[in-house]
């Protein structure tokens, strides 16, 4: 009879043991993985300011070579307006954040000159930032991360400084003197 209880106490320590186990690790796994999810949301910020970066730069090539604003990211791809066709973004980047090619483009008149991402995420990177980008210091969501040429002498329009719209103003003058105007990354039919 003794034996049995003494068995009975033991079984239930090791049970009591192996619970208290269980339960330490499963609070050491949350632990890790609420290290890798900032890991991973930093490693998406890089990308993003990589990809974004890469739109930045191509426009000031293009903007550059003739003192006009790209149509389009197809522009920025294939620039065909040279008997040797140049190539001032190597290929499209989806935004890091969504996945996709949803990158909300920042219009003067019927010409894009940034671009920036859809996500209202709230950002882990709060300073440090290159000085191109000082304007991203203190900012909260990654949609205020914005990534733009603006030429000597302009200024950022009025109605970018509320969050803009995937459409381009409909009103907006032209100011590249050539017609059309459509998003980054599609065609407008009847153009081209």
């Amino acid at each position: 009879m003794r034996r049995r209880s003494r068995a009975k106490r033991q079984s239930g320590l090791v049970l009591l043991a192996l619970l208290i186990a269980l339960m330490l690790m499963s609070i050491a796994l949350a632990g890790a993985l609420d290290v890798w999810s900032l890991q991973r949301r930093r490693e998406e910020e890089k990308q993003l300011l990589f990809a974004g970066d890469q739109y930045r730069r191509a426009i000031v090539r293009y903007y550059g070579l003739a003192r006009a604003y790209p149509e389009s990211v197809d522009d920025l791809l294939d620039d065909t307006r040279f008997p040797k066709p140049m190539h001032h973004l190597r290929r499209v980047y989806p935004d890091p954040l969504t996945g996709q090619n949803d990158w909300i483009s920042l219009w003067l008149g019927d010409r894009f000159y940034g671009v920036y991402s859809s996500s209202d995420q709230a950002t882990v990177k709060r300073a440090g930032f290159p000085r191109q980008y000082a304007d991203f210091e203190g900012e909260e969501t990654y949609g205020k991360w914005k990534f733009i040429y603006l030429a000597p002498g302009l200024s950022v329009p009025a109605s970018d400084a509320a969050p803009a719209a995937l459409d381009k103003p409909a009103s907006a003058p032209n100011l590249s003197g050539f017609a059309g105007g459509y998003l980054p990354g599609q065609l407008s039919s009847g153009l081209r």
